[in-house]
């Protein structure tokens, strides 16, 4: 009777165990779709090509190709917070280990929270953003129109992408693996997912093998545009005379026009085609985009000051805006407390040097342990428990430093992925990206932060073992795959932090 009331007392304390970390795992989920849909509101366009029409059928498609892409971007946050989050719950229940607040922190929850990652990754991959953007495109099959018609052709559309990227899958594994290309590993469909999550994930490290250098030097440039620089290296005075000058010059030529309608520049400018004034005009906001989508092919080459009639005044227009909104930027700079200029900007710098420098310092560390065989190949298959032992030599201190490491190497990703982005001219832009945009943005950052553990263990930042599915991915077990990683990501970051101190010395 005994071993009754224990056993069921066992299975009650499963079972409400169980329920808690369910509990705890949709607290969290709110909170990043919270965080996803918010930043999503912001950017998204808000017209009536897309949200306010008249047609139910398309708000509903909208509505729920939204709330997808929402999901798979609330998806991408907990997979970068995966590291930073398990780093400090170990420091935590080291720290507090018999403390009544955080009983409910444990290692079934973490590995909890790393196998729901890695499922809805996979979802939110291979389903649910194609689903969202074909069903965005659909219209129905002949005589099946409406909302019905339209999910009938997203399934019928997805479930043969779904075979086609199978039959893809099953490809590379035979190329791969010679002992997979039977009719039973053709069969055994569900290995394909993993496989395929695998693929993503390896060509999401390589993209961070490239982006990330570049967006250490290019967090610099974006941390000195938010905060004001010292006087020593920016005059806002200067630029302050400067502005007000340009401003009233363009006042001025625009009031001429309009008083003696004159319709063009008398004389003409002698200065060649340099310079704010006389650079090509941005044609898209302007009153000759209608004469660009004419037969003038090479109108939109046509510097400011050379443009005539209602372009001319158009264009001189824009200026004006453009430069009241910077003499108002620098107005507002020069504002700002001697303290902020002369102590947080070069703090902020130095934090940033300093950052880049252990983090290169750490990597080549891992590189030479690689090399002669104190540290093994990231793949990971054994159980961790929480509370055990530290992760770093120095305790919570260096536990701390990296988990602020690993979100400096996102944020450093990131800044650098926006690049190529802003190159190609998909970058978000608040209340104007149409839903397309934000699924591919969404396909985007969820392969970037699912490959973002990846990258840190790769590196060596931290010792702690990627759990769940994270860790059994099999291009993790390659030593020359890792070690090349590893060189190729030293010597980059090294190039990258002498070109970016050549390059402040310069400014100096």
């Amino acid at each position: 009777m005994k071993m009754d009331d224990e056993e069921a007392d066992l299975r009650e304390q499963i079972f409400h165990n169980n329920v808690r970390e369910q509990i705890i795992f949709l607290l969290l989920f709110i909170l990043l779709y919270l965080i996803s849909f918010t930043l999503i509101e912001k950017f998204r366009r808000r017209d009536s090509e897309d949200y306010f029409t008249a047609d139910e059928d398309e708000v509903k498609v909208y509505r729920i190709s939204l709330w997808l892409c929402t999901f798979a971007l609330a998806v991408s946050l907990g997979s970068a917070l995966l590291l930073p989050v398990s780093i400090v719950s170990n420091e935590v229940l080291i720290l507090y280990p018999n403390s009544y607040y955080v009983k409910w922190l444990n290692s079934s929850l973490i590995q909890g929270l790393w196998n729901h990652v890695f499922l809805f990754s996979n979802l939110s991959l291979f389903v649910f953003l194609p689903f969202a953007y074909l069903f965005s495109e659909s219209s129905g099959f002949p005589g099946c129109r409406g909302l019905k018609g339209r999910v009938y052709e997203t399934f019928i559309v997805l479930a043969l992408l779904g075979i086609a990227m199978l039959g893809l899958a099953y490809v590379i594994s035979a190329w791969i693996e010679g002992d997979r290309s039977g009719v039973d590993a053709l069969l055994n469909l569900w290995t394909y997912l993993p496989f395929l999550y695998s693929c993503v994930s390896f060509v999401g490290v390589l993209m961070l093998l490239v982006f990330t250098p570049l967006g250490f030097v290019r967090l610099f440039g974006v941390v000195g545009g938010v905060l004001v620089k010292p006087q020593f290296l920016r005059d806002l005075n200067e630029e302050y005379y400067m502005y007000s000058f340009e401003e009233e010059t363009i006042r001025r030529r625009i009031d001429n026009a309009v008083a003696t309608g004159v319709c063009y520049i008398s004389p003409e400018p002698m200065y060649s085609d340099k310079g704010d004034f006389s650079e090509p005009l941005d044609l898209d906001v302007s009153m000759c985009k209608e004469k660009k989508n004419a037969a003038s092919p090479g109108i939109d080459k046509v510097p400011l000051l050379r443009l005539r009639n209602g372009a001319l005044q158009a264009g001189l227009n824009e200026r004006l805006q453009k430069i009241v909104a910077m003499r108002k930027e620098v107005e507002n700079q020069r504002k700002t407390s001697s303290l902020q200029r002369n102590v947080v900007y070069p703090l902020a710098m130095l934090l940033l040097l300093g950052l880049t420098t252990i983090t290169v310092l750490m990597v080549l560390q891992n590189t030479l342990e690689l090399l002669i065989g104190i540290k093994a190949v990231p793949l990971s298959t054994r159980q961790f428990t929480l509370g055990i032992t530290s992760l770093s030599k120095m305790g919570w201190a260096g536990a701390t430093l990296e988990a602020f490491l690993i979100l400096y190497l996102h944020a450093a990703s990131l800044t650098g992925l926006s690049a190529p982005l802003r190159a190609l001219r998909v970058l978000p832009r608040a209340r104007r990206t149409p839903l397309p945009r934000i699924i591919a943005l969404a396909a985007v950052m969820l392969a970037h932060s699912t490959a973002q553990p990846l990258l840190v263990k790769i590196l060596g930042i931290t010792n702690f073992d990627l759990l769940g599915e994270f860790g059994r991915i099999e291009w993790l077990g390659n030593f020359r795959l890792v070690l090349l990683y590893n060189a190729n990501c030293t010597t980059g970051l090294n190039g990258w932090l002498i070109f970016l101190v050549y390059q402040k010395i310069q400014k100096l």
